[in-house]
C-alpha cells in the first residue's frame, strides 16, 4: 500500500524530471500538439493505476505534460477517481512550481475542467480540511462564481455530510443550472432531509428524470411508499416525463411493499418497450424480485424463463430462489439451485440463506443439511446468525427439537444472538416441549430479560400442559420485571 510519503517522494522525482523534459522539448513540441488519442482514451475511460502511471510517465519524457492543458486535466481526472485521489492534488501542485521556477515556460491558464476534477478528487479523499482549501482555491483563482466549478464544490459538501456548508454555498451562487438543482435535491435525500429536499424540487422551474427520480427515491426509502408512487404516477402521466431505468429500479420497491402487482405489471410492460430488460439485468432482477413479493410467482416464474441464459447473473439466480422460498416452494427452489450451479455460478452467502429458507417453509430438512453442509465444507463460506436462525427454525417446525438446540449452543460467540434462541421458543410453543423450553428460556434471560413476548411464550407452554401453578409465577416475574410485549397492529 502506498503512504504518504511514497506519494511525495514519487512527485518529487516527478517534478524533477518534469522541470528537465520540459527545458529539453520546449522548442521541439508547440503546445496543444499532443497525441489526441492519449487525451481521449484517458477522458473515455477510466484506466487502472498502472494505465494511468504510464500515460504520466509518457508525458514526462516528451515535455507534453507542461504543454498541453487538456492531457493535464486527463492525468487529474484519472487521478481523481482512482484509490489515490491525493495524486491529482499533488500532481496539480507539481506543475504550478515547475511553472513558477522556470523562465522559459509560460504559466498554464488552468480552466473549469482542473478545478472540478480537484474538487472530485477532494470528494473522494474524504478529507474536510482538502474540501475548505480548494473551495478557498477556487476563490482565489476567479471560479467564484463559475456554475459548474461551484456545483462540484456544492457535490463536494454534499458527499460529506456538510450540509449546512452545502446550504450556505447554494444559497450565495449567483447562478444555478439544472445539475446544480439536481445535485443538492440528491444530496438532501442521500442524508434523509427529505421535506428540505422536497421544498427545493417544488422550487424549480424546470425538472428532467433525474430530479424526479431523486426525489422519488427519497419518498421511498424513507418508507413513504405512497407518496413516492403518487409522485411517480404524476411524473409519468401528468408531466409526461419518461422514466429511466433508475426510475425503475427506485420505484419498484415501493410496488412490492404495497404489494400492488397492477403496477408491477405496467412497470414490466414499460421496460420491455424501452428495451430496458434486455439492456439492464438489474432492472430485470428488480422486477422478478418484485413479482415475487407481490405475491405472483407464476409470472416471476415466467419472466425468469423468458431472460436469456447469457443475461442471467447470480443476482437473477438467487431472486428466483428466493421467491420460491416467499411461497413455500422448496422443490422448485432446489431445482433452480441445481441449474444455477450447472451454468457455472459459484453461490454466495445469500444464495444459500435463501435456498436454506425454501428448504424450512417447504419441509425439506435433508436437503437443508446438505446445503448447509456444502456450504461450510465445498464452498469455504462461514455461515452468519441468518444461516444459523433458517437451520433452527427448519428443524423446530418438524419437531426435532433436541437436535436445533444443539446447533443453537454451536453457534460463535460472536454471531449468536437472542432471535435465535426465540425462533426455538417459538417452536417449543409449538409442539408444547416443555423439557426443552425451559432450558431456551433460561438461555434467553441470560441474554435479555426486558422482552415480554419470551415471558408468554413460556406461559402458554406452562398452561398447555396444565402446569398453572408455574404459568402464573412466570406472569407474576414479566410483571415484576415491566417487560411488555409490543401490541400487534395491521395495515388495514
Amino acid at each position: 500500500m502506498l503512504t504518504r510519503s511514497h506519494i511525495v517522494v514519487y512527485f518529487s522525482v516527478t517534478r524533477a524530471a518534469l522541470f528537465r523534459s520540459s527545458r529539453r522539448r520546449f522548442s521541439t513540441f508547440k503546445r496543444g500538439k499532443v497525441p489526441k488519442h492519449l487525451v481521449s482514451f484517458l477522458l473515455r475511460n477510466t484506466p487502472t493505476n498502472k494505465v494511468v502511471h504510464q500515460a504520466h510517465s509518457l508525458a514526462l519524457t516528451t515535455g507534453l505534460l507542461t504543454l498541453s492543458l487538456p492531457l493535464f486535466n486527463a492525468l487529474l481526472r484519472c487521478y481523481s477517481l482512482n484509490d489515490c485521489p491525493n495524486r491529482a492534488l499533488l500532481l496539480y501542485k507539481q506543475l504550478q512550481q515547475v511553472c513558477l521556477h522556470s523562465s522559459s515556460l509560460p504559466p498554464i491558464p488552468f480552466d473549469s475542467f482542473t478545478y472540478t476534477f480537484l474538487v472530485n478528487s477532494g470528494i473522494n479523499s474524504c478529507c474536510p480540511v482538502i474540501g475548505n482549501q480548494l473551495h478557498c482555491l477556487t476563490i482565489k483563482v476567479g471560479f467564484q462564481c463559475h456554475v459548474y466549478v461551484q456545483t462540484s464544490l456544492l457535490n463536494m459538501y454534499l458527499a460529506g455530510g456538510y450540509l449546512d456548508h452545502a446550504l450556505l454555498l447554494f444559497d450565495g451562487m449567483r447562478e444555478r443550472n439544472l445539475v446544480t438543482w439536481n445535485v443538492i435535491i440528491t444530496g438532501l435525500v442521500k442524508w434523509d432531509e427529505l421535506e428540505l429536499a422536497r421544498s427545493l424540487f417544488d422550487e424549480m422551474s424546470e425538472k428532467n428524470v433525474v430530479s424526479w427520480t431523486g426525489i422519488i427515491d427519497g419518498y421511498v426509502r424513507l418508507n413513504r411508499h405512497g407518496e413516492g408512487l403518487a409522485l411517480f404516477r404524476r411524473m409519468a402521466s401528468y408531466e409526461g416525463i419518461q422514466p429511466s431505468e433508475i426510475t425503475v429500479l427506485a420505484i419498484l420497491p415501493a410496488i412490492w411493499n404495497v404489494g400492488d402487482l397492477r403496477a408491477c405489471r405496467l412497470i414490466h410492460g414499460y421496460c420491455e418497450k424501452r428495451g430496458f430488460t434486455a439492456s439492464d439485468v438489474r432492472v430485470a432482477n428488480s422486477i422478478l424480485d418484485a413479482y415475487a413479493k407481490c405475491g405472483c410467482m407464476q409470472s416471476g416464474s415466467k419472466f425468469f424463463e423468458d431472460i436469456s441464459m447469457k443475461r442471467k447473473n447470480l443476482v437473477t439466480w438467487t431472486s428466483i430462489i428466493s421467491g420460491f422460498a416467499m411461497h413455500g416452494m422448496g422443490k422448485e427452489a432446489v431445482e433452480s439451485f441445481g441449474g444455477m450451479e450447472k451454468e457455472g455460478f459459484k453461490p454466495n452467502q445469500v444464495t444459500f440463506l435463501s435456498v436454506l429458507n425454501a428448504c424450512s417453509h417447504g419441509g425439506l430438512v435433508e436437503e437443508g443439511l446438505q446445503f448447509f453442509h456444502r456450504m461450510v465444507e465445498d464452498y469455504q463460506l462461514l455461515p452468519n446468525s441468518k444461516h444459523y436462525g433458517c437451520l433452527i427454525d427448519m428443524l423446530g417446525r418438524t419437531g426435532r427439537l433436541e437436535e436445533a438446540e444443539k446447533i443453537a449452543l454451536e453457534v460463535p460467540c460472536e454471531i449468536s444472538n437472542v432471535v435465535i434462541w426465540r425462533t426455538l421458543l417459538g417452536a417449543c410453543s409449538f409442539h408444547g416441549n416443555i423439557e426443552v423450553g425451559e432450558r431456551v428460556t433460561n438461555k434467553i434471560m441470560e441474554m435479555e430479560r426486558g422482552y415480554g413476548g419470551d415471558y408468554v411464550l413460556m406461559h402458554n407452554i406452562f398452561a398447555g400442559v396444565g402446569r398453572f401453578q408455574d404459568a402464573e409465577r412466570l406472569r407474576k416475574l414479566k410483571d415484576h420485571r415491566n417487560a411488555n410485549k409490543a401490541p400487534g397492529y395491521s395495515l388495514f
